[in-house]
C-alpha cells in the first residue's frame, strides 16, 4: 500500500509540473524570479515531447507501482482521472511535436504578457519620481 501511495503522490507531482511548464509563466507576473526556475522547466518539457523522451518520474512511478503489486494503471480516482491526462492511449509522435509547440506558444503568450507589465510598471515608477 506504501508503494501505491508513493506512486500517487508521484502521479500528483508529476501532473504539478506539467502544469507548471504550460502556465508556470504567468506567475512571474507576481513573482518576477520564477522565471529562473520556469524557463529551464519548459525548455526540459519541450525536449521531452519533440524527442519523445521519457520522463524520469514515469519508470520510478511504474517501479512503485510494481513494487506494490499493482500491474498498470488501474485503479483509484488519480489512476483514471490524472494519469490518462500524463500518459494519454495512442500518443504518437506528431501529437507529441504539436505539445511541445503548444507549450512554447502559451509561454510566448505569458512571457509577452510578463514584458508588458513590467514595461508599465518601469513606466509608471518613472513618472513618479
Amino acid at each position: 500500500m506504501l508503494y501505491s501511495l508513493t506512486a500517487d503522490i508521484l502521479i500528483l507531482i508529476h501532473l504539478s509540473f506539467i502544469c507548471f511548464v504550460l502556465i508556470g509563466g504567468f506567475m512571474a507576473l507576481k513573482w518576477k524570479r520564477m522565471i529562473f526556475l520556469h524557463i529551464p522547466c519548459v525548455i526540459w518539457g519541450v525536449l521531452i515531447e519533440f524527442y519523445g523522451w521519457i520522463c524520469p518520474l514515469t519508470p520510478f512511478e511504474q517501479q512503485l507501482r510494481q513494487a506494490g503489486g499493482e500491474a498498470g494503471y488501474s485503479g483509484g480516482f488519480i489512476d483514471h482521472y490524472i494519469v490518462s491526462i500524463i500518459y494519454p492511449s495512442g500518443l504518437t509522435h506528431k501529437m507529441q511535436l504539436f505539445l511541445g509547440i503548444l507549450v512554447i506558444l502559451i509561454n510566448i503568450a505569458a512571457y509577452a504578457l510578463v514584458v508588458i507589465h513590467y514595461r508599465k510598471r518601469r513606466i509608471k515608477t518613472r513618472q513618479n519620481e
